[in-house]
């Protein structure tokens, strides 16, 4: 029981530092990995609150949590990078080979 208490402390610690990286992040990639940081300690609150309880449900709920997740990281890494090549171009006027 002490360990539990122990390991939500460092879970809240963990996720204030998320949240300050996701309000003060310089760029989009900062923010987006803070928001899937966050996302794994959500589903390590879940993973613990069914130790806790001593119900299997939420393991269930952990593991699709942290598959959507996976997902969303994918999904908007793949818009930012879409985004920036939007701007290449390959008929650079300084290349001249």
């Amino acid at each position: 029981m002490k360990d539990l208490i122990i390991f939500s402390v460092c879970l809240g610690a963990l996720a204030l530092l998320n949240f300050y990286r996701f309000v003060k992040g310089p760029n989009a990639a900062d923010r987006m990995v803070a928001a899937d940081s966050t996302d794994i300690l959500i589903s390590m609150a879940m993973m613990l609150f069914s130790l806790y309880s001593g119900r299997g449900i939420y393991l269930d709920i952990a593991i699709i949590t942290a598959m959507l997740g996976i997902i969303n990281t994918m999904l908007v890494g793949r818009y930012l990078d879409k985004r920036r090549w939007v701007y290449h171009d390959d008929d650079d006027p300084a290349d001249n080979n």
